[in-house]
Order: structure tokens, then C-alpha cells, then sequence
């Protein structure tokens, strides 16, 4: 399961369009792997350093002036840089279990997809500020964009992706499953509608597979 590219740790992503339930499960497997005392870290990106949660911060805000599809790709290239070197790096060297909410794939879903910047372009990206890292697994958590939607309208608050068209957020989920299709190996699709505790029990399947790589 282990990637070449990643040491000796697991790296571990998780996808999907707003509303599914990431940050949910994020801190549920945090919660869940500690209780062992696994070797782990639990990251999401934008973000995951101080830099990098700064560019977060301008990406998730409004702005009068509109930011360009490629300005988007490149600042969220630019906080993975970051991140990767100073934090994923470090902590799959080290042996550890990484967690990450969002990676590259949802690069491909939200700035390829639904903004139109070329593959091409982001593969470009990918390979100069990866180098050949990516994720063991990733854990899709699909549902319906109408059923995401109202999940999003209970929010107080949404933030600049989140107030995204519904046609924006089907051409990211049709995305994610056809890149899910593409890598049967890597992806594992989990049905975000069914209730909380059935997602985590399904999320909990993958793991014993972790474990053992780890061990």
C-alpha cells in the first residue's frame, strides 16, 4: 500500500464537495487512531502551517477584485509547497500515519474541473512541488450536490467556495468519480448520506490495512 515516494509512513487524503462531512470525519479518525497510540498526524489543506493557513484565509474570503482560476491553482500550490516540505514530509519520514482533509485531487475537481485551468497546467504543479508523493489512499465521501447544499444553508456563515453554484459543485463531484474510476487502487467511495455512524464504521474498514503498514 505503501507509496515509494512516501517513506515509510501512510499518507492518507480525504475528498469530496462541501458539505459531505470531511472536517466530521477528519477529527472522528483523529479521535478514533489515538486511542492506540498510532504514530499519526491530522492535517487539512489550505493550510497546515502558519503561512499556509494564511493563504488559506485570503482563498476562503471574498474579495472585490475576482480571483483568477490560475491565481486560485497557484496559491493553493503555493500553501501545499509549504506544507509538504515543512509538516507531510517530515511526518511520513518519521514514520507516521498522515491524515490530510483535501490534497491534490480536489486541485483537479474544483480549479481543473470547475474552473476550467488545463490538467495539464496543475499536473505541472503537482510534479514540481510533489515530486512523485501522493496519496495511499483516498477516501471519497460522495452525495448528492442538492443534499450537500442543505447542509451548507444551516451553516451561520459560508466562505467563498461554499457559496458556489449548484452547477459548479456537480462538475467537482462528477470529477471525483471519474478520477475515482481512473485509480480503483487508490480511491475508496463512501456513501456520505447514510447516517454519521455508518460513514465512520466504513471509514473504519480502510484502517486495518493502515495498521498493518504501519507495523
Amino acid at each position: 500500500m505503501n507509496n515509494s515516494g512516501n517513506s515509510h509512513g501512510v499518507f492518507i487524503t480525504l475528498e469530496g464537495i462541501e458539505g459531505v462531512g470531511k472536517t466530521t470525519i477528519r477529527c472522528f479518525l483523529g479521535e478514533y487512531l489515538r486511542r492506540y497510540n498510532m504514530p499519526l498526524l491530522v492535517t487539512r489543506e489550505p493550510g497546515g502551517t502558519p503561512l499556509a493557513d494564511n493563504i488559506r484565509r485570503f482563498l476562503l474570503n471574498e474579495h472585490e477584485e475576482q480571483v483568477q482560476p490560475e491565481t486560485e491553482l497557484l496559491l493553493l500550490f503555493a500553501a501545499r509547497a509549504q506544507h509538504l516540505q515543512n509538516v507531510i514530509r517530515p511526518a511520513l519520514q518519521a514514520g507516521k500515519l498522515v491524515i490530510c482533509d483535501r490534497f491534490t485531487d480536489a486541485s483537479y475537481a474544483y480549479q481543473g474541473a470547475a474552473r476550467g485551468v488545463k490538467k495539464a497546467n496543475i499536473a505541472i504543479l503537482e510534479s514540481m512541488v510533489q515530486d512523485g508523493l501522493r496519496p495511499d489512499l483516498t477516501i471519497l465521501l460522495d452525495a448528492p450536490v442538492d443534499v450537500c447544499l442543505a447542509r451548507i444553508a444551516k451553516r451561520e456563515k459560508t466562505d467563498r467556495f461554499e457559496s458556489e453554484s449548484k452547477q459548479f459543485f456537480n462538475k467537482v463531484r462528477s470529477a471525483y468519480l471519474q478520477m475515482a474510476a481512473v485509480e480503483p487502487a487508490r480511491f475508496r467511495i463512501v456513501d456520505a448520506t447514510q447516517p454519521l455512524a455508518v460513514v465512520q464504521e466504513e471509514v473504519l474498514q480502510f484502517l486495518p490495512q493502515v495498521s498493518k503498514t504501519l507495523n
